[in-house]
């Protein structure tokens, strides 16, 4: 998530200005207002997310302190597959993000009996996955939704309607979560073969094999 600083001027004479940056990371605009205030013109000091909640000074470094004990740049793959004879439903996510300068991986999957496309797979998918991101404690964040589904991705930024009920309830479902969490998405449409982590778990869970792992990348297996 970045954020912007809203600067209430403090003139030698005449009436106070609002002056207001670009948005940029929380660190780098925390060092910025610290650079403000060694002017001597800060009358006052906000701080706005890109979602437009508002934090003081203070609010702000506290937010700064707990982000450094948190996830950081997540990245969140995901992928269902559907068995149209067996009406059975597999699905794979992969998260990746860095906390403490290490990078972790996050692996899970399952199966589905109640669903009844391929859509629909993909769709619940990317709803585990936001299970994932919310047992991980991931609130003002930016997450990189990665996938080779064009409909879920294209239909979530609002690019493309969804006029079918089964997947606007699924929508729905995340929308909500992600307003609840306060997180924002950014949109990574790729390949299957780009996406071949989160699609052979989805894979594995048709198969019946279930995988659910949490380690630095360095330590896991394939």
């Amino acid at each position: 998530m970045n954020y912007q600083i809203h600067w209430l001027y403090k003139p030698k004479r005449g009436k106070d200005a609002l002056l207001q940056t670009e948005f940029m990371p929380l660190d780098e605009a925390l060092q910025l207002a610290a650079d403000f205030e060694k002017t001597g013109r800060v009358k006052e000091l906000s701080f706005y997310d890109e979602m437009g909640t508002h934090w003081t000074r203070k609010e702000a470094e506290k937010l700064g302190k707990k982000a450094e004990e948190e996830p950081q740049r997540i990245v969140l793959c995901f992928d269902g597959g559907f068995d149209l004879q067996l009406k059975r439903a597999g699905i794979g996510v992969c998260m990746y993000y860095e906390k403490n300068g290490n990078t972790y991986r996050v692996r899970r999957n399952s199966q589905f009996h109640d669903l009844d496309n391929n859509n629909e797979a993909e769709y619940a998918a990317l709803l585990y996955g936001m299970q994932l991101l919310e047992e991980a404690g991931v609130q003002y964040q930016t997450v990189t939704l990665r996938g080779d589904s064009q409909v879920v991705l294209n239909q979530l930024s609002g690019e493309w309607p969804c006029y079918e009920e089964g997947l606007a309830r699924f929508l729905d479902r995340i929308e909500e979560k992600a307003k609840r969490l306060k997180i924002l998405f950014q949109y990574d449409l790729v390949s299957r073969k780009q996406n071949k982590e989160a699609h052979n778990l989805a894979t594995q869970a048709l198969q019946g094999i279930a995988i659910d792992s949490h380690a630095p990348v360095e330590q896991q297996e394939e």
